[in-house]
């Protein structure tokens, strides 16, 4: 099969660095289309903890000036697979996180940083770099999302892909930054980079990319919509058939409770019953008492698109009916505040981690009997897959890839033997309130809930169809061009 050469640009990718599900899609989608006839080469920004695990690279690439900075290009690997690392000092090479300061205040100068990597990635994508030729430029989110645009105001004619992970994040800034970016002028336009009166990072991907993908079928329903647009759906409107949701897969080597050696004690399918041990090693690291009533846990940013704070104003019912609650996770100041309280209030029965674990996340999945993702909106969503590979029953809001992922188990559901979790209508106290009521009743019926967690555990959200998918729109996008 004649291999398909794609450049894949992220601004994070696992194992190297990871602030949320795209370091996790954009990790795991080269091996996920190598067995389809692509070859990905991946590039990422040159962070500190990026350069720290290239170790030793060769140059293979220079720009005396990338919009005003020195930069060279750097290969390596990810896993088994190409890695390209943009080194630029000026840019990436600072304490703090990807895309803010220590104090969690986004740098100020990230159209500058993200619009200069896009240029590298675009420069590559066309073949500035010897001995690297590519076929297709696929950008996630709005960092990389210059890119499409840089190739079409170049004059490629290369196809390019679009991935939104989350409409939310746009990078949106003053019209003042265009001069900097080294488009020509005529780009500033409406149907180019200009957005508002400024200049619209995602937006300038999706105009100018030859596909648009999404993170789920719903999602990219959703997005068409006022309520789901972000005020770019009139822009989705507009391109129609161009516009693909594709589910997120989960890599399974990563997460597995056969073999994740995260665990107090591994499990199956066909060993459901070794799982306690996890839940009681869970209650004993977060402080919880330890008893047969559900143990929900939690493992999200703290922020209203996750529906925390009706989270918040729920808890004391949930606690009120024999539940019990592990949360991990960080964000919003006030929000943070208030599961700190609800833990005061409950002492044994609410625990709060703030921060992230990757390794805490992976015993919660293993140890806790639900997990709670009441999101107001939720491109694709992860940590329900993680939950269903694990036997914690997600409860979710139907919304966007929640919608696609979870099979409520309303009586038809399990009457089939086919309900995976528990879906609520609405982020509303009493829609929230209803779901762990009816959470909590199936728990208590212990064959039923086993049923529950092994068709959540049968559900194949493995790469291996999502991967088909995205090796079969590169192909069609090449073949086009």
């Amino acid at each position: 099969m004649t291999n398909l050469r794609v450049l894949s640009i992220a601004s994070e990718a696992v194992p190297l660095i990871k602030t949320g599900g795209l370091a996790d899609v954009a990790g795991a989608l080269p091996a996920a289309v190598a067995p389809h006839g692509v070859a990905m080469t991946t590039i990422l920004p040159g962070y500190p903890k990026v350069l720290a695990a290239l170790g030793k690279a060769k140059s293979v690439h220079a720009w005396p000036s990338l919009l005003g900075e020195p930069a060279r290009l750097l290969g390596g690997k990810l896993g088994e697979h190409p890695l390209l690392v943009l080194d630029a000092p000026a840019y990436f090479q600072r304490d703090g996180g990807p895309y803010a300061d220590g104090a969690a205040r986004d740098w100020g100068d990230n159209w500058r940083r993200f619009g200069a990597f896009a240029r590298a990635a675009a420069d590559v994508a066309a073949g500035a770099v010897k001995g690297h030729a590519f076929d297709l430029a696929h950008a996630h989110d709005w960092q990389a999302a210059m890119t499409p645009a840089y190739l079409r105001y170049a004059g490629s004619a290369l196809p390019s892909v679009m991935t939104i992970h989350n409409m939310a994040f746009q990078g949106h800034y003053g019209a003042d930054v265009f001069p900097a970016l080294g488009l020509p002028r005529e780009a500033f336009a409406i149907d180019g980079v200009e957005y508002h009166g400024g200049v619209g990072f995602l937006k300038a991907g999706l105009e100018a990319a030859s596909a648009i993908t999404t993170v789920s079928p719903t999602y990219a329903r959703e997005i068409r919509t006022a309520e789901f647009g972000m005020g770019l759906e009139g822009l989705i409107r507009s391109r129609g058939e161009r516009v693909h949701g594709i589910v997120n897969g989960i890599d399974t080597r990563e997460w597995n409770p056969e073999s994740d050696p995260a665990l107090a004690q591994r499990f199956g399918l066909r060993t459901l019953h070794k799982r306690v041990a996890n839940k009681h090693a869970l209650e004993a690291e977060f402080g919880l008492d330890s008893h047969d009533g559900p143990l929900f846990v939690v493992i999200t940013r703290l922020t209203w698109q996750k529906g925390m704070d009706v989270l918040l104003e729920v808890i004391d019912h949930l606690v009120g009916l024999g539940g019990r609650l592990a949360l991990l996770g960080s964000g919003d100041a006030a929000m943070e505040a208030g599961f700190h309280a609800a833990a005061a209030r409950h002492p044994g029965k609410v625990a709060v981690r703030i921060g992230y674990d990757e390794a805490l996340s992976h015993r919660m999945q293993a140890g806790g009997d639900a997990i709670l993702v009441p999101s107001r909106f939720e491109p694709c969503g992860l940590t329900q897959l993680y939950g269903l590979a694990y036997g914690c029953v997600p409860v979710v809001s139907r919304t966007g890839g929640l919608a696609d992922t979870v099979v409520d188990a309303n009586l038809a559901a399990l009457a089939a033997g086919a309900a995976t979790g528990v879906q609520c209508n609405a982020v509303t106290y009493g829609a929230l309130a209803d779901a762990i009521d009816r959470t909590i009743a199936l728990h208590r019926q212990p064959d039923t809930w086993r049923a529950i967690q092994r068709a959540g555990m049968k559900s194949d959200f493995s790469w291996g169809r999502s991967g088909k998918a995205y090796a079969d729109l590169y192909a069609s996008l090449v073949e086009a061009a």
